[in-house]
């Protein structure tokens, strides 16, 4: 029989026999690697232990400790909780169940929704069917013979998914009595599912495609071993103790109401007060970076949206009404009012280049499965500004924001991450403008000196953008800033300057939010401090608590005096033994409770204590306005 060579990471060559597959390569570099291995990646590819080896190929087996091996055991494990779901239900029809960054999940069409207790029962299968060792087996068959199968298992949808292949051959995967389609690979038998959990239930509309039937979701999540998962969970509940909807009630922030609608926040006093400090906190920053403040109204003519593309890209994600028999789009961004504002004068090179902030409110129409509290909301304001400059200034523009989140990111404690989000498929403008925007922001990238990735085809349909990514106190992920490059939308909209040679030339255009989404980021923020705000944000600073009804005159005194500076003070003068009301202000994550007593009012002081239960010196009204001053002008 003849040899074949197949080269190593190494840079070492193995010879083997014809017809050798992965696991063969491996029992011949070492029993222990054998037994080790999980998957291989051949020529670039992932390919299963069992693909065949060709001469020539270049070959690095994968392992458990590989950074593929995540990946391929979630979606192994997809497959093992489908197999225990038709185990239970035999009725139960099956779509599609990807790996996803935190787990993975599997959509079923089922007559009776999930329950909890369904995912304990299905939980449990799956670890019968591990330990039942089947090994996972890879199937090649026509289109045909494919869907033939799929159509005698009473699998609808993937008879559907088959048919819409442009392919001659699809691939199964077969581990005992279940079958489904995939292109794997996959680990070598259930036995290697070792450590997972089933998370949580929801909706999920097939496709995603709120015309079609809604499926039932079973979310979960798998690692390699089980210390891992264990860390992994305990996470997860500090996520659920964190989670902003629940905070957000107790500590009486928002609400959401189905009579006002899905999607729509309604803000309570100490929700707006939040809002208002950062709003100011914005518009403070931005001053200072030489911004000009300015504000667009809410509705504008179909028209102007079908000028800059919106109307023909966006539009699914856009209200319209009629006004005296014409018609208008509700602004779902603001960069059309901010292009009239350049427009309503002649400018010159000198004049550049301009900063345009808004605090503008948005809406879009987000399907309601998508809605999440804060996180995903139809109405919401973004800290959008709109830079117009020369195209000699784009780099340092581009640099100014990229400092400036920076600063802001420094001052909320949060790590990030960059990418850089090139042409998507449905877009506007010439292969030449998207060539220069990309190159403007990939060289102010690569001047940062920060690592950065690509994140190729999810840029704006008018540009290519920069994504920055935060990290919370969980080390999750979530995507607030963002920054866009746009020489399409200066076109459309004829603006010009007078450049130093007396020529008219046309600007670039930089849209770009640092904190994005107010709403979002504010869920973001009460998870990230668990609802105990910095002194300098939190809507409540500190509240006034008796011990007895005695101390009221002097108490409501201590307040005036607080509220008059500026103080964001409470009172607390309820007929309530202190203990109860220490606890609930510590239940309510107020910075500060200020004990008046006999003797606070014989000698006309407070005594501060803070929230984790440090007891402060006693001191005055003034004196306690001061300290509070000092640590909230020091959150920098």
């Amino acid at each position: 029989m003849s040899k074949i060579r197949v080269s190593l990471p190494d840079g070492s060559v193995k010879e083997l026999e014809q017809g050798a597959n992965i696991l063969g390569l491996a029992a011949s570099i070492g029993a222990g690697l054998a037994k080790a291995a999980i998957a291989a990646r051949m020529d670039g590819e992932l390919v299963d232990l069992t693909a065949l080896l060709h001469d020539g190929a270049k070959v690095e087996i994968v392992t458990e400790k590989s950074p593929e091996a995540l990946e391929i055991v979630r979606h192994t494990t997809s497959h093992l909780m489908a197999q225990a779901v038709k185990s239970l239900i035999p009725g139960a029809k099956v779509t599609i169940g990807p790996a996803i960054e935190n787990g993975f999940y599997y959509d079923f069409d089922v007559e009776v929704p999930f329950s909890p207790e369904d995912l304990e029962k299905i939980e449990l299968k799956m670890k019968e069917l591990a330990k039942a060792n089947s090994k996972l087996e890879r199937l090649v068959l026509t289109k045909a013979e494919a869907i033939k199968l799929f159509c005698e298992m009473g699998e609808t949808y993937k008879v559907e998914l088959i048919e819409d292949l442009d392919v001659a051959t699809v691939s199964l995967y077969r581990q005992g009595d279940f079958v489904d389609l995939c292109r794997g690979p996959h680990l070598p038998s259930t036995s290697f599912c070792k450590a997972f959990k089933l998370t949580s239930i929801a909706g999920a509309y097939w496709r995603g495609d709120e015309r079609r039937k809604m499926l039932q979701r079973i979310y979960g999540t798998a690692f390699v071993d089980k210390k891992e998962l264990d860390a992994y969970l305990s996470r997860l509940e500090e996520a659920k103790r964190r989670d902003h909807r629940k905070l957000g009630k107790e500590l009486d922030l928002f609400s959401f109401s189905d009579e006002v609608g899905a999607g729509l926040v309604i803000w309570h006093p100490k929700g707006a007060m939040l809002r208002t400090i950062l709003e100011d906190f914005e518009r403070k920053e931005h001053l200072k970076r030489d911004y000009d403040i300015v504000l667009g109204p809410q509705i504008l003519k179909t028209e102007l949206w079908q000028r800059s593309g919106h109307y023909d890209n966006y539009r699914e994600n856009m209200y319209f009404t009629e006004v005296d028999g014409q018609s208008y789009g509700v602004k779902p961004m603001n960069c059309l009012s901010h292009m009239m504002i350049y427009k309503s004068q002649l400018r010159s090179y000198r004049d550049l280049p301009l900063r345009y902030f808004e605090l503008g409110t948005v809406h879009r129409h987000e399907r309601a499965g998508v809605l999440h509290g804060l996180l995903r909301v139809r109405g919401f304001t973004q800290d959008d500004a709109h830079i117009l400059c020369t195209p000699e200034q784009l780099d340092s523009e581009i640099k100014g924001v990229l400092a400036f989140v920076s600063d802001v990111m420094g001052i909320f404690g949060f790590e990030y991450e960059m990418e850089l989000s090139t042409r998507p498929d449905k877009s506007i403008g010439s292969d030449d403008d998207w060539e220069r925007a990309t190159k403007a922001l990939l060289g102010a990238l690569q001047d940062s000196g920060r690592e950065f990735e690509i994140n190729e085809g999810d840029g704006a349909f008018y540009g290519p953008k920069i994504d920055i990514k935060l990290r919370d106190a969980l080390d999750r992920k979530w995507q607030c800033a963002t920054i866009q490059c746009d020489f399409t939308l200066p076109e459309r909209f004829d603006l010009t300057y007078v450049a130093a040679d007396g020529e008219k030339k046309r600007p670039v255009m930089v849209h770009r939010v640092i904190l994005g989404a107010i709403e979002r980021f504010i869920g973001v923020l009460i998870e990230h401090y668990a609802g105990n705000f910095p002194l300098w944000l939190s809507p409540v600073q500190a509240i006034v608590v008796t011990v007895t009804d005695n101390q009221i005159p002097h108490a409501r005194s201590v307040y005036k005096t607080l509220r008059a500076a500026g103080v964001r003070v409470q009172q607390d003068l309820r007929n309530e033994k202190l203990g109860f009301k220490i606890r609930e202000a510590q239940l309510q994550k107020i910075p500060y409770m200020l004990v008046v007593g006999d003797k606070e009012v014989e000698s006309g002081t407070v005594a501060p204590r803070y929230r984790d239960g440090k007891n402060l010196s006693v001191m005055t009204a003034v004196e306690f306005i001061e300290f509070v001053n000092t640590e909230a002008d020091n959150y920098r």
